[in-house]
């Protein structure tokens, strides 16, 4: 227990960082803003991000100072979310919130590396997972306190007022988790950090499934930074296939589309008459869907054909998110309407776990032996360019035409991806790959034990 303890403190700081990510679009409707400025919000974020997580990355490896990185950190995100409500000004809050994310993005690869410096490497995929159980459940906590803070705080004061006061109860939490793991992260030596197997290390991660945020969340700068460390293009494009290619251009496809309907989504649903309770809901029982899910989807990527196991959960994807709109503008002020919500966001959970634990098989499958490690890194960074192309578009499509139609277009984009990952009969004739770390990731599966 002592052992582990300071990861209590990271599963705190999650707390932090999991409300808001949902707080600070909501924060930016109830300051008027429109669809694309929520297109922007997340946009944004993750082309700032995405290098950013990178570059974080290389530091890591040369600094003898991990502590300070992690501590820099959370004191930096506790910090940028207490003065979050001195802001009204939405351009503002969109570059605050990209740096938000950008000096979130600074502990993960350190995080990593700490949880494994001083254990055998036999043990560090049971290790990364628990890393990531605590901060699965911190990200879920976070949305919990957002339903608890408006049913609370919400009912004796205004909309801005509830949304001010937790951005400052949640970047006191953050400044809370930094004290914590000030006194009980370990000091691992360098020696002990040497030890540690990059390449390793890479590959758990870049094969594991997504956690409890990638339902909602697609953007995951550690996850990125880890599945591109090892990349070079150059390496890559000597090698593509047009199987491969095919498939990537299905990842750009459905990915963009994924983030065409969740950048604009909080408008949608605050406008149609949900509360932010019922909103902050609707995203934990999609994300607690996927990570209840993940060790189904486990099982059923063994026994059945990974193309239309994923060309299923695509399609469940595209037909559910679409369905949102209808069922919000006809019913979202009623118990029925909530409930159905509701469902749609549990299938839109369930959906993601299918994608996330079959998509990197597959990218293993089609790609050449020699280039696999450099084809899950060109996965991770289609995923994150695409998350911010779909964000624009889906913010200024919802701004033209209106969200029913955003949503439709955001559907069939998926569906196109599906549909290119359908044609694709390489991957169920090829021989099955069984990856090393696979089954000791299911023994582990929880809510975020996966690479969040």
């Amino acid at each position: 227990m002592n052992k582990h303890r300071w990861l209590f403190a990271w599963g705190l700081g999650s707390i932090a960082v999991g409300a808001a990510s949902l707080l600070v679009p909501l924060y930016v409707v109830q300051l008027g803003g429109d669809p694309f400025e929520l297109g922007l919000l997340g946009a944004v974020a993750a082309f700032i991000g995405a290098p950013g997580a990178i570059v974080w990355g290389r530091l890591a490896d040369r600094t003898s100072n991990s502590r300070g990185i992690i501590l820099f950190s959370l004191g930096g995100v506790g910090v940028l979310l207490c003065v979050m409500p001195l802001f009204s000004s939405i351009p503002v809050i969109i570059m605050a919130n990209a740096f938000l994310w950008l000096v979130f993005a600074a502990a993960g690869p350190v995080l990593t590396l700490l949880v494994v410096a001083d254990t055998p490497e036999r043990e560090w995929n049971r290790e990364i997972a628990l890393l990531n159980k605590y901060q699965g459940y911190g990200w879920a906590g976070g949305l919990l306190l957002g339903i608890c803070w408006s049913l609370t705080v919400g009912r004796q004061f205004t909309p801005a007022f509830t949304q001010q006061s937790l951005f400052v109860f949640s970047g006191i939490t953050a400044l809370l988790a930094a004290v914590l793991l000030g006194q009980w992260m370990p000091a691992p030596s360098q020696r002990q950090l040497s030890l540690v197997n990059p390449e390793r290390v890479s590959q758990i991660i870049s094969t594991g499934r997504r956690g409890v945020r990638g339902a909602t969340f697609v953007f995951n700068p550690n996850r990125l930074y880890w599945s591109t460390r090892n990349l070079h293009p150059k390496r890559l494009a000597g090698k593509f296939t047009p199987t491969l290619a095919v498939y990537f251009l299905g990842v750009v496809l459905f990915f963009s589309g994924f983030s065409a309907f969740f950048a604009p989504l909080p408008l949608y649903l605050t406008g149609v008459g949900f509360s932010s309770d019922l909103v902050f809901g609707l995203y934990l029982v999609s994300s607690l869907g996927a990570a209840a899910f993940y060790t189904g989807a486990g099982t059923l990527s063994s026994k059945f054909d990974l193309r239309i196991l994923q060309t299923g959960a695509l399609g469940v994807r595209g037909l559910a998110m679409p369905l949102v709109a209808i069922v919000g503008a006809a019913l979202a002020s009623s118990l029925v309407g909530t409930a159905l919500s509701a469902l749609l966001f549990i299938l839109i959970g369930v959906s993601w776990a299918v994608i996330a634990v079959t998509a990197g098989t597959i990218v293993t499958r089609v790609a050449p032996a020699d280039v696999r490690g450099e084809a899950l890194g060109m996965y991770a960074a289609l995923s994150a360019l695409a998350g911010g192309i779909g964000s624009i578009g889906g913010g200024a499509l919802a701004n033209r035409v209106g969200f029913p139609t955003a949503f439709a277009v955001a559907g069939v984009v998926i569906i196109a991806g599906a549909v290119l990952v359908m044609s694709l009969r390489q991957i169920s004739s090829q021989t099955k790959i069984t990856l090393d770390n696979s089954h000791e990731m299911a023994d582990h599966s929880a809510p975020g034990s996966t690479d969040d």
